[in-house]
């Protein structure tokens, strides 16, 4: 009976498919602040559903489990867990860490991420598996832009709508690089894997690289495409304090006389998302196809998935 209600699902899955970075020295400039709410973004609070891991050192952290899939399902918790990187992470975040029983942690940071922000602090016996998702030199131009201290050349860079564009060709190459896609597909095998035991994945802030495996995640698990948006822009309701910190830390120091400059890159936005879902359609024809043909994942990884997630 369970193993009819599986491939049901799964092919209900299939058929509703086919239709259907801060671096760390801006962090090191942060004071606390008052924090407005961050701007451009239309998810207010979290919905429901969201389960968020207090953490000292990460304000990311969330269980990707609870919510009701097309099949009358609902994702399990304590399974699968994104967040922003764990390098920061005090003694009793370790702790808190430990507890979710985690067995493996995957790190989709580029190696100048790791350079400038350091390696994950992890509970003993958990080694990280270092998978990098590019970010088309985001980083690198970020830090850049910061350490020049002039905001000529800070306008220049990140001005005028050039931040936004950026984070939209970020966004197409979760999609157009093969590198990309082989480095998602794999993290979604060994979650789909029945012997894999609680597994957690990052980048930098939690909410690209992590935001876009989130989001092919829920929806392979047949979660309403309106649900795994709004699992996408809540980084915005779990970041804007600590965003809005950064930034204030930035202008209080001197290192940048326009920090606002920085939110199209603290930010998550639908635009973003549909920059890869809109190349996504057009080089696949459907999110199925992105599954299958871009990803390389057949109808057994997808049906190991709702087996081991859906209860």
């Amino acid at each position: 009976m369970r193993r009819a209600r599986i491939r049901l699902a799964t092919a209900a899955t299939a058929a509703a498919l086919v239709v259907a970075a801060l671096p760390a020295t801006a962090y090191a400039a942060a004071a606390p602040a008052a924090a407005p709410g961050a701007r451009h973004h239309r998810l207010q609070s979290p919905a429901p559903a969201i389960r968020q891991i207090p953490l000292q050192g990460a304000v990311n952290l969330r269980d990707v489990g609870g919510y009701a899939t097309y099949t009358g399902g609902r994702v399990r918790q304590g399974l699968v867990y994104r967040s922003d990187a764990l390098s920061k992470l005090t003694a009793a975040d370790i702790t808190t860490v430990a507890g979710l029983g985690l067995t493996k942690a995957v790190d989709f940071r580029i190696p100048t991420e790791l350079q400038y922000d350091g390696a994950d602090k992890l509970p003993p016996g958990l080694t990280v598996t270092s998978r990098p998702v590019s970010d088309l030199g985001l980083y690198a131009t970020l830090v850049a832009a910061i350490s020049s201290g002039d905001p000529v050349k800070q306008e220049q860079m990140l001005g005028g709508g050039r931040a936004e564009a950026y984070m939209r060709d970020v966004y197409r190459t979760f999609v157009t690089s093969a590198e990309n896609r082989a480095r998602f597909a794999a993290t979604l095998r060994e979650i789909a894997d029945g012997d894999q035991g609680p597994l957690l994945y990052h980048c930098t802030s939690g909410k690209d690289r992590t935001g876009w495996m989130s989001y092919v995640l829920l929806r392979a698990l047949a979660v309403p495409k309106e649900t795994a948006e709004s699992d996408y822009l809540a980084s915005n309701t779990f970041r804007a304090a600590y965003d809005a910190q950064v930034r204030a830390g930035l202008k209080q120091s001197g290192r940048m006389q326009n920090p606002d400059l920085l939110i199209p890159l603290q930010e998550v936005r639908q635009d973003y998302l549909d920059a890869a879902t809109t190349r996504m359609e057009a080089d696949y024809g459907s999110f199925y196809g992105y599954l299958t043909d871009g990803l390389g994942l057949d109808l057994r990884t997808l049906s190991k998935l709702q087996d081991k997630l859906v209860r």
